[in-house]
């Protein structure tokens, strides 16, 4: 009888692992991972030189602000601009247009004396 329990015992430890097996197994192929990619690069960013800056008053009335024009050259033979942007007042960012080199941003007329410093942000 001892050999028939032994057996029996066997056998339902080997069914139990063969069952632990299995389960196994279902979860790990239920597992997907896409492909996915990773790297790192740098470059140097090189600016521009704002040139030619001029300020137009308004015809009318001199103590509005109607634009701002300037060129842009890339320093160090980088890329040309493709779009620029102003800020005359603290607290507005004007976009500019570009023709024949000469960038033009219209202030909408703000008054001369809320105009106190030119920034000029561009990108290639």
């Amino acid at each position: 009888m001892n050999k028939g329990r032994k057996i029996r015992a066997f056998v339902a430890s080997a069914v139990f692992v063969a069952a632990l097996g299995l389960g196994s197994v279902v979860l790990a192929n239920a597992n997907t991972v896409p492909a996915s990619a990773a790297g790192q690069g740098s470059t140097a960013i090189s600016g521009y030189t704002v040139g030619a800056v001029a300020y137009n008053l308004n015809g009318t009335d001199p103590t509005v602000l109607d634009s701002v024009e300037f060129t842009l050259t890339p320093v160090g033979g980088g890329p040309a601009a493709t779009t620029a942007k102003v800020n005359v007042d603290g607290s507005t960012w004007i976009d500019c247009t570009v023709s024949a080199g000469t960038w033009t941003c219209s202030t909408g007329g703000i008054p001369v004396s809320t105009a106190t410093n030119l920034n000029v942000v561009a990108k290639a």
